[in-house]
């Protein structure tokens, strides 16, 4: 399996999260890119840098997509590219879900989503004093 991972988020997000998630597992095991949308960007001019990037990427296993905001502007450009049965999005982005969809690069796009899932929702915890 070899699945494409595109970031899609908020200027500063994507490029820190996977700087990090790469810094802690010394190195990336999915090919991965990155697309911000900064305040003045353009829906349009970021759907198609985002099909080009998806052309890059998919290999013919799919791409996953993060996302990092729902009904933000990366978010809704993601949406826009769900015609194709290849590509899975997952919005909510954080770093552990980064770091599980890392763990895993040998798997297929749909249990690769899954695993984001689980990454992102495990990795939100609620502490309180006893």
């Amino acid at each position: 399996m070899n699945v494409g991972l595109l970031i899609l988020t908020h200027i500063g997000i994507g490029p820190a999260l996977l700087g990090t998630a790469a810094l802690m597992m010394d190195g990336c095991p999915l090919q991965a890119k990155i697309l911000t949308a900064s305040a003045d960007s353009e829906p349009e001019e970021i759907m198609h840098h985002a099909i080009e990037l998806i052309a890059e990427l998919d290999k013919g296993d799919g791409v996953l997509i993060l996302a990092d905001l729902p009904g933000s502007t990366p978010y809704n450009v993601a949406e826009r590219l769900l015609k194709t049965e290849h590509i899975r999005i997952v919005t909510g982005m954080n770093l552990s879900m980064l770091i599980r969809v890392l763990n895993y690069p040998q798997l297929g796009l749909d249990d690769l989503a899954a695993k984001a899932v689980s990454g992102g929702m495990e990795g939100i915890v609620l502490s309180k004093q006893a």
